[in-house]
């Protein structure tokens, strides 16, 4: 357990994201849907997305994630997990302790949160809450999650949006000013706009129906575009103005990856330049609760981050949910791409 000079901060220090390797670009979906590459393309900037076959599920997608961050991090052994996901593998029990079963972290603290697109977000506050506590010196972080079980199969407004991903980072104790320290947050969610995106049936609520349909997400898409660029802009004005930083100083705005326009938007409410913006929904989709760590690898691998970089991070989702936080960009080791040829971990210990 961390001494008490230790429980000032919770830094990054280890980072990782894995993708199915089936990936369903915009002309396969056109093929069976009423759309096309142009259309997809304009209205959310998403040219493929990598999807889940059968037998595959968050889970693994979760522990490829956690396997490469606890890499990167030059770490074996977390005091706890905490997974972010809405498509857990069963109602019950949770996910992540089995993730934590197969990184060989029997016995850990291991436990879900469900923030939908903005878990990864809650998930980081969670386990910066845990360090500062003095409940653990040392937590392994995921974002996973495989909405296209989620998604009804001919539904134009939902299929080209989402794709699956699983995304980790571990965090380490340690002093507020170091490069890689995370804060402040700032969280919201407003519930009475819950029915804007929904899968109405599976829950306590609707245990069964007998329309299909409600089993599948069922989305009010400009309401929440709307939400989704205000919420996330006046999240992010409250994270600068708690980290006493001017706009113009942040280097990178890292947001959920829902939609380019929703990214765009809120650039444009922040008054940060598009080419601060980090963009990667065009190669991955929304992979929801993995979407900031996904987006976080691809700009730390391609250079886009650097070390000392001040960085901004803001996401939103069903429920609502919705928050922000920053962080300094520190320097990591042995971050790879997760767009490359994969593999999945079957084995109960790496």
């Amino acid at each position: 357990m961390p001494t008490q000079e230790m429980r000032g901060a919770a830094v990054l220090a280890g980072l990782g994201a894995w993708l199915p390797p089936h990936v369903v670009d915009n002309h396969e979906l056109s093929q069976r849907l009423d759309t096309s590459d142009e259309w997809i393309r304009t209205r959310t900037g998403i040219g493929q997305r990598h999807i889940v076959t059968p037998g595959m599920s968050t889970v693994d997608l979760a522990t490829e994630a956690g396997a490469l961050a606890l890499r990167s991090a030059g770490s074996d052994q977390v005091d706890a997990l905490v997974l972010a996901t809405a498509t857990p593998d069963q109602v019950c029990p949770a996910s992540a302790p089995q993730v934590a079963s197969r990184l060989g972290l029997t016995g850990i603290a291991a436990f879900d949160v469900n923030a939908v697109c903005a878990g990864f977000v809650y998930a980081l506050a969670t386990a910066s809450g845990l360090i500062a506590a003095g409940a653990a010196s040392r937590v392994l972080v995921v974002g996973a999650d495989t909405f296209s079980t989620l998604v009804e199969p001919n539904d134009r407004g939902t299929v080209p949006i989402f794709g699956d991903g699983g995304g980790a980072v571990v965090l380490r104790a340690g002093t507020p000013g170091e490069l890689g320290a995370l804060g402040p947050f700032d969280l919201h969610s407003d519930g009475e706009l819950a029915d804007l995106l929904v899968v109405p049936a599976g829950g306590s609520k609707m245990r069964r129906s007998d329309d299909p349909t409600d089993y599948f997400l069922a989305m009010q898409g400009t309401a929440v575009f709307r939400h989704a660029s205000a919420r996330m802009a006046e999240s992010s004005r409250e994270v600068l103005r708690a980290a006493g930083w001017a706009v113009d100083e942040v280097d990178s705005f890292v947001g959920h990856q829902a939609n380019v326009r929703i990214l765009n938007a809120v650039a444009k409410h922040l008054g940060v330049p598009k080419e601060d913006v980090v963009v990667n929904i065009e190669r991955t989709g929304n992979t929801s609760a993995a979407s900031i760590p996904l987006a976080l690898t691809d700009a730390c691998v391609d250079g886009t981050l650097k070390p000392g970089d001040k960085v901004l991070i803001s996401a939103f989702g069903a429920g609502l949910t919705w928050g922000s936080t920053a962080l300094r960009w520190p320097e990591l080791a042995d971050v790879e791409s997760p767009h490359r040829e994969q593999r999945i971990v079957q084995a109960a210990a790496l």
